[in-house]
């Protein structure tokens, strides 16, 4: 009776024949019974083990030069504030994405938006966050609106005088939260391409702003004119912040091979915004 399996094939009779293998065509794995064979096999694979250790090497350096990238890149979070319906979420659209939205609604709890500014010479993320004006919508959530915060931007209406009065509150909250007064801030007036129906008049307002040591902006989120204005609101806070001589930059060092963070101080530069 003849055995047909194809899994097993002997050369040679008896214990001193020159050599004998054994094929597993399913699974593709050949034993080796001969130090000829050994030698053979290390030979026809090393190439291929040659050309893993450089893809290996290669995907290593990529992964390393991404990682000195993502860390060595800055992000300035930047708090909005103000009463509901004063157009916080439309200046943080028109900031980050440079158009006005077609429909807004009520936001719930705290969102925000990211864009990649570039300062003399440095790419710095812009973190804008933006968070619901009424209580019931951000109670939950304000102790983490206000955590690790770089700048604030307080915002009201100037076609409603209410907006403008529950400024001090909005103030009076943020301090609570023990955000410093080395943190910078700005006052916003949005809506002012609706000047027929304006009820805070400039000199108010820049009265009020001199008296928290903020800037004045007067802009609205919803004219494509006023575009450059918006801009303008968050680029000067970026450039403040990037100039502040107390903001620690993080850098890469690399020691034993390792990457490791470390913290220094940036030296002051001027700034051209």
């Amino acid at each position: 009776m003849t055995n047909d399996s194809p899994e097993e094939t002997r050369s040679g009779g008896g214990g001193a024949g020159p050599k004998s293998t054994r094929n597993r065509p399913n699974d593709n794995v050949t034993i080796l019974t001969s130090s000829a064979d050994l030698a053979r096999s290390s030979r026809g694979h090393r190439p291929s083990n040659s050309g893993d250790n450089a893809s290996a090497l290669s995907s290593s350096l990529e992964l390393t030069t991404s990682l000195e990238l993502s860390i060595q890149t800055r992000i300035f979070k930047i708090i909005v504030i103000g009463d509901s319906n004063v157009g916080k979420t439309c200046l943080t659209f028109r900031f980050t994405g440079g158009s006005f939205p077609d429909k807004t609604e009520a936001t719930i709890g705290v969102d925000f938006r990211e864009k990649a500014v570039e300062i003399e010479g440095e790419t710095i993320k812009v973190q804008v966050w933006d968070t619901a004006g009424q209580e019931r919508f951000r109670k939950s959530m304000v102790e983490h609106y206000y955590r690790n915060v770089h700048a604030v931007v307080f915002v009201y209406d100037v076609t409603k005088m209410n907006s403008f009065r529950n400024l001090q509150t909005w103030i009076q909250e943020c301090n609570g939260h023990r955000v410093s007064a080395s943190v910078p801030r700005v006052l916003v007036g949005n809506k002012c391409d609706l000047v027929d129906h304006i009820q805070v008049p400039s000199n108010m307002a820049l009265k009020f702003a001199d008296a928290h040591n903020m800037l004045l902006f007067e802009t609205s989120a919803k004219d494509p004119r006023e575009s450059q204005n918006v801009d303008s609101i968050f680029m000067s806070l970026a450039c403040r912040l990037k100039a502040q001589k107390s903001l620690l930059y993080r850098d890469v060092e690399r020691e034993d091979g390792r990457v490791r963070l470390t913290q220094e101080a940036e030296t002051k530069t001027n700034c051209p915004c």
